[in-house]
């Protein structure tokens, strides 16, 4: 694979990851100025959800170096996309957690699309997670069957 792909889609998960600390420090900001008043917890949790987020930034740069590396099909690419799947099952679960707060301030604002939005935040990480168990198995079958050639010849 040509190093200028990767390099692109390395570039791409940087700027995720500054695009998504900058929203956290504001957050941040907002959570200890004590602005945040009922939107609290909410604000709370999506900064806990950021310590997953970022450790599967990490886990999918590292993904990258392991397909510049041509080691692709090997047990450390199937742990970071096992780390991966994991990351987005418990951002979805924390966002789960949340949803009472996000209806609770949705009814009290009167504004049902945030209700819409907190279910798009639930199941948009599990659709991730999803794709990330498939995508697992898939490498570990790879894995497999390249070992098994390995071992015939």
């Amino acid at each position: 694979m040509k190093h200028g792909s990767t390099l692109f889609l390395k570039s791409i998960i940087a700027l995720i990851g500054l695009v998504a600390a900058g929203f956290c420090l504001i957050l941040l900001g907002v959570s200890i100025s004590g602005n945040g008043g009922t939107y609290l917890p909410i604000l709370l949790g999506m900064l806990m959800t950021a310590v997953p987020f970022f450790y599967a930034l990490y886990q999918g740069f590292l993904l990258l170096r392991y397909i510049d590396a041509n080691t692709a099909f090997s047990e450390k690419s199937v742990s970071a996309v096992w780390s991966i799947k994991y990351c987005a099952g418990s951002i979805s679960l924390l966002y789960a957690l949340m949803m009472p707060f996000i209806i609770y301030v949705s009814e009290k604002d009167n504004a049902p699309g945030a209700t819409v939005l907190g279910l798009v935040l639930i199941f948009a990480p599990l659709v991730m997670s999803v794709f990330a168990a498939v995508l697992e198995k898939l490498l570990k079958n790879a894995i497999d069957i390249k070992s098994e050639n390995d071992l015939t010849v």
